[in-house]
């Protein structure tokens, strides 16, 4: 009997020694999460309360946190709470806590086993469609460009300007007009043409020409200040000069002027602010993810979209989640259904993007715990090797 108690001493001592040994070995390992050893004494029933040894009970991963870790990297994410990143493996729905995610030739985030991240798609309100979940996905189409209808300028006109010596206005002959400035405009094709504008005093008022690539746009429209300086007529503010038609197969440009914010102050010409709107076409330069989990992809032309927000998950027990692959879990009875939800609500936690969750092990008390281990193992082996010199004796005996 001496000999089976230190016998369920040494597979226990092992066992500890395995789950130790393991845990250092995964000390640098992202995500990971430690596991530990728990035991109990062997019931033997009798009236002697001796017992039987020792039994394992149950090896328990233990889900703290570990470090968040910065990488730089936009697709690496860490979760700072009990979050899990919702994964997709072929349909089936896994759970995980490591964030190193890449790009597949098709364009979608995964992870290093091929399991998709998901996300709630966004819909047109600008919110995001948490009852169901989608892959996230890169895509390579370029941002549409957009054409520009409007120019809003703002300049300072000089209150002592005289009319120009030469006339008709000339856009080729700078003694036609006094003071000029021009802007970038773009057509429906996302091309960009040159948007000149030139203003010349007409008596006590002024006139504004346009011109877009050289070619004149429409006729010249007459601008009046108040004797304050402000802007009298047009009373919105809004000069149109009709639609200049691109040679490149492109919709008719029809870009008015708002010039609510002109002036007509003092000696100078200042021209204090050109925001034409359109855009180009525009192609992926970076994503980026916020803290709520919103993916953002940002264009060359200087726009963004969202592509969704990133889906968090929790257990009410994750202890009894079961791994189904190197980094990734899948729920079971013991761990509770999945409740999804979104970063920064309820105890999900928040997301970090550049950065990594790192191992929770504890190096040094692993160190000590394996020292623990091994003279318990060394304890048990000598309890039989004791036993084996008694009996040993007693085989002796004459």
């Amino acid at each position: 009997m001496s000999f089976q108690i230190a016998l369920t001493g040494l597979n226990a001592a092992s066992t500890d020694l395995t789950v130790t040994s393991n845990n250092i070995a995964n000390a640098n390992t992202t995500g990971f999460k430690k596991s530990r050893t728990e035991f109990a004494d062997v019931f033997a029933g009798d009236s002697a309360g001796i017992g039987a040894g020792v039994r394992l009970t149950n090896v328990r991963q233990e889900f703290t946190q570990g470090n968040v870790d910065i990488t730089e990297r936009q697709l690496d994410l860490a979760v700072s709470g009990n979050g899990f990143f919702v994964v997709n493996d072929d349909g089936a729905l896994l759970y995980s806590r490591v964030g190193a995610f890449g790009i597949n030739t098709d364009g979608f985030v995964e992870n290093s086993q091929g399991e998709r991240l998901q996300i709630y798609a966004p819909t047109g309100q600008g919110g995001f469609n948490t009852g169901a979940l989608q892959d996230l996905e890169l895509t390579v189409d370029v941002n549409p460009p957009e054409a520009s209808t409007l120019v809003d300028m703002a300049v300072n006109l000089p209150a002592n300007a005289v009319a120009p010596a030469a006339t008709p206005f000339d856009a080729a002959d700078p003694d036609t007009f006094n003071h000029s400035t021009a802007t970038v405009v773009y057509d429906s094709l996302g091309v960009a043409h040159t948007a000149s504008y030139y203003f010349v005093k007409s008596g006590a008022d002024w006139e504004v020409n346009s011109t877009i690539d050289g070619t004149p746009v429409g006729t010249a429209q007459p601008i009046t200040f108040d004797s304050n300086g402000a802007l009298s007529t047009p009373a919105s503010g809004i000069v149109s000069f009709g639609a200049f038609t691109p040679t490149n197969g492109a919709n008719p440009i029809t870009a008015d002027l708002d010039l609510i914010d002109t002036t007509q102050f003092g000696e100078a010409f200042v021209v204090n602010a050109i925001n034409p709107d359109g855009r180009a076409a525009g192609r992926l330069e970076n994503v980026e993810i916020d803290q709520s989990g919103v993916v953002f992809a940002r264009y060359s032309n200087g726009q963004s979209s969202s592509l969704g927000k990133v889906a968090l998950a929790t257990f009410a027990n994750p202890e009894g989640l079961a791994k189904s692959s190197d980094i990734s879990y899948q729920e079971t009875f013991s761990s509770g259904t999945a409740l999804r939800g979104e970063a920064g609500t309820s105890n999900f936690g928040i997301i970090s993007s550049g950065a990594l969750e790192s191992s929770n092990v504890d190096l040094t008390a692993e160190l000590v715990n394996l020292i623990t281990s091994q003279r318990l193992f060394q304890a048990n082996a000598q309890v039989i090797s004791t036993f084996d010199a008694v009996t040993q004796t007693i085989i002796n005996i004459r």
